[in-house]
């Protein structure tokens, strides 16, 4: 046990959690960068209360904007090993990076077809592949949580 009552050694399995979630901003991020990557997500863009005016960058522009967001994201949580704000923050943006893409799950249209006689929940391949975005939301959220203490700490000195 550390000092504080925590198992020693249980915040270095986060690293994991971390690295993965680089990992994965950094290929979303540069994904982005592709066309077919912009043409595939401006109707999530457009149908949405959070991001449609991002649709003034034109469709290429949009996804150049948030494939930079996902890359300064990735670059925080790297920098994050050393600075608990950097992680703190790069944690939040992907909470809010996350939260407003899985929103498309209900903002889009004909993803879920919502039916109490059938299914409850159906979705299609596209709903599948946003739901997915709620698991790393939480994994955001954790990271998030663990650095907030170490972050707050040192906004105190």
């Amino acid at each position: 046990m550390s000092s504080e009552g925590v198992p020693a050694g249980s915040y270095r399995l986060l690293v994991i959690l971390c690295g993965v979630m680089v990992v994965i901003f950094i290929s979303f991020g540069m994904q982005k960068f592709t066309p077919q990557s912009a043409q595939g997500i401006a109707q999530f863009i457009s149908n949405s209360p959070f991001v449609s005016w991002l649709s003034v960058l034109g469709v290429r522009g949009e996804a150049y904007f948030l494939g930079v967001t996902e890359l300064t994201i990735a670059a925080l949580l790297v920098a994050g090993a050393f600075n608990p704000l950097l992680s703190a923050l790069g944690s939040l943006m992907g909470i809010v990076t996350f939260a407003v893409t899985w929103s498309f799950f209900f903002t889009t249209p004909g993803v879920v077809k919502w039916s109490l006689s059938t299914d409850p929940m159906a979705w299609n391949l596209t709903g599948e592949f946003l739901f997915k975005d709620i698991v790393l939301l939480c994994v955001c959220s954790v990271l998030f949580l663990a650095s907030l203490p170490d972050a707050l700490v040192r906004l105190r000195n």
